[in-house]
């Protein structure tokens, strides 16, 4: 028997294999279509979406086409920054940071900090006392967990302890960034340890930024993530990949700068927050009393 359809009538008979594979298909619904050009990132944000926090870290970045393609492109970049173990911590570095740090790993991105222990010593915080500096750049790490920084994807290490695990790798950097610059271009960077750069600087401090910009390649950063204030070692790191033989040697991506705002201070007048004022208080502190 053959049954009948809702108007009464005979149903037609099925379609022939052929047939049907001819049929045509159903257009993908667009969100489906969508989904289906660009993966699912692991954060649940889209590029445009992660892209946009990223950029929102930086009154500046350098360059923005290099920070999407990075984005796009890698599946867990580095961005790093380097602190001076110095003191108490104010709020620009304290709270400012770890909102900063938990966009990128928001983002994705994998934050590295560099506990710049030796750099403090050459740049007399703590009285250039090593033990000191240690100390307070375990209450610095303290001060952010406190803050809100999300430590799922972010890794402190001591500058002092990795470049002795493979010193060879780090002072041939120094050493190869040293000799391709000018001591003049190097004093232009003096302002990265809140110097002028017509100071009268210990030789220490000429050594500071070849340091500093070695480590963003001894740490295989991708994004060099500070202060405005730290803008022109960062380019000298970019400038230093100008070299054929050095991009022959590290990869022929430069790394990305997205530095943030500096937070002014208290005293009228001045750039930025600071803690090194022995007179007057031109910064608001992370601590408190109970």
């Amino acid at each position: 028997m053959s049954s009948t359809n809702a108007t009464g009538g005979q149903e037609a008979a099925p379609a022939k294999p052929e047939e049907q594979s001819q049929q045509p298909q159903q257009p993908p619904k667009p969100e489906e279509a969508e989904e289906s050009k660009e993966p699912q990132h692991p954060s649940g944000l889209t590029l445009d979406e992660r892209f946009a926090l990223a950029r929102s870290v930086g009154e500046e970045c350098i360059q923005e086409a290099e920070l999407r393609l990075l984005l796009e492109k890698h599946p867990q970049p580095i961005a790093y920054d380097g602190f001076e173990p110095s003191g108490r911590m104010h709020i620009a570095q304290g709270v400012l940071k770890a909102i900063n740090v938990n966009k990128l790993t928001q983002c994705g991105v994998k934050f590295v900090f560099w506990v710049a222990d030796w750099f403090a010593m050459l740049n007399n915080k703590m009285g250039g006392n090593l033990k000191k500096i240690k100390k307070v750049g375990a209450y610095m790490v303290e001060v952010w967990k406190a803050a809100g920084m999300n430590m799922d994807n972010v890794e402190f290490l001591w500058a002092q302890e990795e470049i002795n695990k493979r010193p060879n790798d780090y002072w041939m950097l120094v050493m190869d960034i040293a000799r391709r610059n000018s001591i003049s271009r190097i004093k232009r960077c003096a302002t990265i340890m809140g110097r002028e750069e017509n100071d009268d600087m210990p030789a220490a401090q000429i050594l500071y930024p070849a340091m500093q910009c070695a480590d963003i390649f001894f740490l295989k950063a991708n994004i060099c993530q500070l202060g405005m204030d730290q803008r022109k070692v960062n380019m000298l790191a970019r400038e230093y990949m100008d070299n054929k033989d050095v991009k022959k040697k590290l990869g022929k991506h430069k790394p990305v700068i997205l530095s943030h705002h500096m937070l002014m201070g208290l005293k009228k007048g001045q750039a930025k927050m600071s803690k090194s004022d022995p007179v007057f208080l031109t910064a608001a502190f992370c601590f408190g009393s109970s």
